[in-house]
C-alpha cells in the first residue's frame, strides 16, 4: 500500500518520529532536546529509522534467516522511497526530507543496516542459530562492527549537526566507537545470555576468561578478577576514543555543539559509573540516574542560551 503524503503529512511523520525517539531513545533522547527543532526533527527520524532496523533483527520469535528477508524487504521499500516512491511508512517519510535537507549520503544508511545484520550473519547448520554464538575475534573485527552500527550514525550526525572542517568526519567515527564500547561494556551479561559476546576472543585469551566461562556463568555471580581485567581493558580504549568526541565539539556548527556535548557527557558519566562499580556489570545494569541526565541536559540548554546571547 502506497499513500501521497503533503507537508501536514510530512509534520504528522516527523511527530511520529519523535515520539519513537521520547519512548525508545534513552540516553539519546535528552541530547535531541538541545537542538534546534529542524535538526531535532531530522536527527529523530533517523533514530526511528535505526529503531525500526534493529525490531526487525532483534525479533527472536523468528530464524535468522527470516529475519535477514524481513530487513532485505525493509530495505527495499526504504531506497524506493528515497528515489521518489509514495509510501505509507511515515518513518520512511521524514527520513527521506531528512537526507535531502541535511545532504546525507543514502550509503550511510546502507551502512547501518548492514551492521544490523552483522548479528544475523550465522546460518542455521543442523541447529538453531541462535545456539551459534556471535564473537569477534580481534579487536580490529569488533571495530567494524562498532563502525556500521555507531560511527555511522556519527557520520549522520553530524551532516545534521553542521561542520565544515574534514577533521569532523574521522573524529566522529571515533566518537561513535567510545559510545559503543561503553553499550558493550553495559551489556555483557545480557548478550551474554543472548549468545552475543562483543568482547574481542583475543582479549579474552589474553586475561584468562574463555568464551564457555562467559556464557555459562551463574546469574547475578560478581565478576571475577581476570573479567574484572579484561573489562578494565576495554574502558581503557573507551577512555581514548572520548578523547576524539572531545576533539569534535569545536569543529561542528555552534547551535549544535550542546547537544553533542550532552550525548557526549552522558555517555562519558555511564562508562565512569562502570569504572567506579569496579566493572561488576552483571549483579545490575549500569545506568546514568535520571536526576543526572537532567542536570546534564539543564547545562545544555544553558549554553544554548548563553550562545544565542553572544551570537
Amino acid at each position: 500500500m502506497t499513500t501521497a503524503w503533503g507537508g501536514a503529512d510530512l509534520a504528522r511523520a516527523y511527530a511520529e518520529c519523535r515520539a519513537i525517539a521520547k519512548r525508545e531513545a534513552r540516553n539519546f533522547y535528552y541530547a535531541f532536546v538541545a537542538l534546534p527543532k529542524p535538526r531535532r526533527n531530522a536527527i529523530c527520524a533517523i533514530y526511528a529509522f535505526m529503531r525500526q532496523a534493529d525490531d526487525l533483527a532483534d525479533d527472536e520469535s523468528l530464524s535468522r534467516e527470516e529475519r535477514r528477508r524481513l530487513l532485505q524487504a525493509w530495505m527495499e521499500e526504504w531506497r524506493r522511497v528515497a528515489h521518489g516512491e509514495t509510501t505509507a511508512n511515515p518513518v520512511f517519510l521524514a527520513v527521506r526530507d531528512a537526507t535531502e535537507r541535511y545532504g546525507i549520503p543514502l550509503a550511510l544508511l546502507d551502512e547501518l543496516v548492514a551492521g544490523v545484520t552483522m548479528d544475523l550473519r550465522h546460518d542455521v547448520r543442523g541447529q538453531d542459530a541462535r545456539d551459534t554464538p556471535d564473537t569477534y575475534a580481534t579487536f580490529a573485527d569488533l571495530y567494524r562492527y562498532c563502525y556500521l552500527v555507531a560511527s555511522v550514525v556519527g557520520l549522520v550526525c553530524i551532516r545534521i549537526f553542521g561542520y565544515q572542517d574534514a577533521r569532523a568526519e574521522k573524529l566522529a567515527e571515533e566518537t561513535g566507537i567510545a559510545f559503543q564500547l561503553t553499550n558493550i561494556l553495559r551489556d555483557v551479561s545480557e548478550d551474554a545470555a543472548r549468545h552475543r559476546v562483543y568482547l574481542p576472543l583475543e582479549d579474552m585469551a589474553a586475561h584468562g576468561v574463555t568464551l564457555e566461562s562467559l556464557l555459562n556463568r551463574a546469574p547475578h555471580a560478581p565478576p571475577t578478577g581476570n573479567e574484572r581485567a579484561l573489562l578494565a581493558s576495554i574502558a581503557r580504549r573507551a577512555e581514548d576514543y572520548y578523547g576524539s568526541a572531545r576533539a569534535l565539539l569545536p569543529l561542528i556548527d555552534r547551535e549544535s555543539r550542546p547537544a553533542l556535548r550532552v550525548l557526549v557527557s552522558i555517555y562519558h558519566a555511564l562508562l565512569r559509573r562502570i569504572e567506579a562499580a569496579n566493572y561488576d556489570v552483571f549483579t545490575q545494569r549500569a545506568s546514568v540516574p535520571t536526576a543526572q541526565k537532567v542536570w546534564i541536559l539543564a547545562g545544555g540548554l544553558m549554553r544554548i542560551c548563553v550562545a544565542r546571547l553572544f551570537a
